[in-house]
């Protein structure tokens, strides 16, 4: 088996590619190792020195260092290793069912179902990319605010208030009229 790495624009994340499917469908993040309990590959790496999160795309895993920790360098090859047994194994992703990623509940109008179609068709591609992904939160119809959650490589990356200034809220104000500002829920 082979598994490629790539950067991501978070200098403390590493975007690794197995080359099948990881989460098919779908993204998880796990940001402590009480929370990767549901992933034995979680888990396992969160016990690797250094790890401060995880996360699961549709065909990647990004994992996220200690800004304080070991470097790449040290660290690759132990997170290269748990990868790769883990897949090799045979194993499942998850022990039991992820939970839904929770977020406002809110009806879905017809703005939010555009911006929604946006995030899905424009913006979240790109943003996997990088080893992340970017989620819907909710609209506040009174002010024109879209409040949008970063996770994995994209969480505590330096550039992402620039994406989110530049890119995001750019594109959904270009589309969507009713949309006067974006920010990002921690």
């Amino acid at each position: 088996m082979f598994i490629q790495t790539e950067p991501t624009p978070n200098p403390n994340a590493l975007k690794f590619i197995p080359g099948r499917e990881v989460a098919p469908g779908t993204s998880i993040e796990y940001r402590t190792i009480e929370e990767a309990a549901a992933s034995p590959l979680a888990e396992a790496l969160f016990e690797l020195e250094g790890v401060d999160g995880v996360f699961f795309g549709e065909d990647y895993v990004s994992v996220t260092r200690h800004e304080r920790g070991p470097g790449w360098g040290d660290m690759k090859a132990s997170i290269l290793s748990v990868i790769m047994d883990h897949f090799v194994s045979g194993a499942p992703l998850l022990r039991y069912e992820a939970k839904p990623e929770g977020h406002a509940e809110q009806e879905d109008d017809e703005i939010i179902l555009e911006i929604k179609n946006l995030l899905d068709s424009r913006i979240r591609p790109a943003v996997a990319q990088d080893g992340g992904d970017i989620l819907f939160d909710s609209f506040d119809h009174e002010t024109g605010i879209v409040r949008l959650r970063m996770r994995g490589a994209c969480s505590g990356c330096p550039s992402s208030s620039a994406t989110l200034k530049s890119g995001v809220e750019q594109m959904l104000r270009h589309y969507v009229p009713e949309v006067n500002a974006v920010e990002q829920v921690l």
